[in-house]
């Protein structure tokens, strides 16, 4: 595993992830995936980091897809039990993780890292950022989740259009249809997204991880089931301290202070 592909580093309450691949524009092989695990684990274990950002490392790409040269020479059994079974359960992992998850999103995302995009909870692009599920150009199609993510988080006709025609889509129309929540001046780009992420810190991480399980539940249930799923969880935050201090300090007019208990 190479040790180079992903850095980690924190800034407060805020842990940054990058893939840091920049003479392949940050693509993305085994090695680089199983990193990126690591990395997620080692985020997720620390209880001083609250919120994780992801991004490339660079100024041309956030990740700008797979290594064709690694995919063409698999053939299709080798490529299930290898590559697509590890990247498959890493983006797993990071869509489920129960803090909150950061896209700063530099330049290129195509393929798979508009795949990993779909897997983090929200995106802010920079204005060079450029998106797309090109794999259809290629004779193939997303395998990293795409097809099933990206269907759940945009219309259907429009992510049918991102992955028949293979199109690029510029940073505007990526928030536009939904695929992103904004975009900011390339220089900007740390600065506003640890803005957003520290907003974010400052909240309960109890309340954010039962909130992010309660989401990701109730989407694969049906309504009646998810509203009672609902119910059950805010009924379990009541007994959180975090609640009772939140409501303690909005009374008090103070700003609260959240110990994720």
């Amino acid at each position: 595993m190479s040790e180079q592909s992903i850095l980690t580093e924190t800034r407060g309450a805020v842990g940054i992830i990058t893939i840091n691949r920049p003479k392949t524009l940050n693509a993305l092989d085994i090695p680089t995936v199983q990193a990126l695990d690591k990395a997620f684990g080692a985020m997720e274990a620390d209880a001083a980091v609250r919120v994780i950002v992801v991004t490339g490392a660079g100024d041309r790409a956030f990740i700008a897809g797979g290594d064709i040269g690694d995919l063409n020479s698999r053939k299709g059994l080798a490529h299930y039990e290898a590559f697509a079974e590890i990247i498959h359960r890493v983006f797993r992992r990071i869509e489920l993780c129960d803090k909150p998850t950061i896209g700063a999103v530099n330049g290129f995302a195509l393929g798979g890292g508009t795949e990993l995009l779909l897997a983090l909870d929200l995106r802010v692009l920079a204005d060079s950022a450029v998106l797309g599920l090109p794999e259809i150009t290629l004779g193939l199609f997303p395998g990293a989740g795409g097809t099933q993510r990206i269907i759940r988080q945009i219309s259907l006709c429009k992510a049918k259009e991102l992955m028949f025609t293979g199109d690029r889509i510029d940073a505007g129309r990526a928030v536009a249809i939904g695929l992103a929540n904004m975009v900011v001046p390339r220089e900007n780009l740390m600065d506003e997204t640890l803005k957003l992420a520290n907003r974010i810190a400052d909240k309960s991480p109890l309340v954010l991880k039962l909130m992010k399980r309660t989401l990701a539940s109730g989407a694969d249930m049906a309504m009646q089931a998810a509203l009672d799923h609902e119910q059950a969880m805010v009924s379990l935050v009541l007994d959180s301290e975090d609640a009772h201090e939140g409501c303690s300090a909005f009374l008090e007019k103070r700003k609260p202070n959240f110990k994720g208990r």
